[in-house]
């Protein structure tokens, strides 16, 4: 959350002149509500069971760049959806962001459910649950505290040609 998955996979497309797909704005436009009506009107369990499904059939079907949502990964079928992509040869990269930077880049957007209330203490919770999972499903990661989408991009086509991918 506040990692800039959007931004910056929006510049990778662009980069690599491919499709970008982002499984939450998928969720916004299957159900026509946006993210933080799903949450009080149905809940999270039910904008959890949404999203598992637009990250199941973006990875089966989506060229490009996908952007999953953070908390997608807390899934176990999502996790084993992963783990098949990167065995079929894809690349899956964590955008790790530290609480400051992030905080600065979420509090403009009232928009975060999964934050509400104390956002500090929530944030680090969230994080301290997904980031060893982030960390087991990614092949890649990399901090983009103090970079903007651009530089963030670069870095990440950098690693991937430094990696042979």
């Amino acid at each position: 959350m506040g990692s800039g998955k959007s931004s910056i996979g929006r510049v990778l497309a662009r980069l690599w002149n491919v499709g970008f797909h982002d499984t939450d704005d998928a969720v916004v436009a299957a159900t026509g509500k946006s993210i933080p009506e799903l949450f009080s009107t149905h809940g999270e369990a039910h904008f959890r069971d949404l999203e598992r499904r637009a990250v199941l059939e973006a990875l089966r079907e989506q060229t490009g760049v996908v952007a999953l949502g953070g908390g997608a990964t807390t899934d176990e079928d999502t996790q084993f959806a992963m783990n098949a992509y990167r065995e079929r040869g894809g690349t899956v990269v964590f955008l790790d962001v530290s609480f400051p930077y992030a905080v600065e880049r979420i509090a403009k957007d009232g928009s975060r459910p999964m934050i509400a209330g104390d956002m500090r203490r929530r944030w680090v919770q969230l994080m301290e649950q997904r980031r060893p999972v982030l960390e087991a499903v990614s092949c890649l990661r990399v901090l983009t505290d103090a970079c903007g989408p651009d530089d963030a991009a670069a870095e990440i086509v950098r690693r991937l040609r430094l990696a042979g991918r």
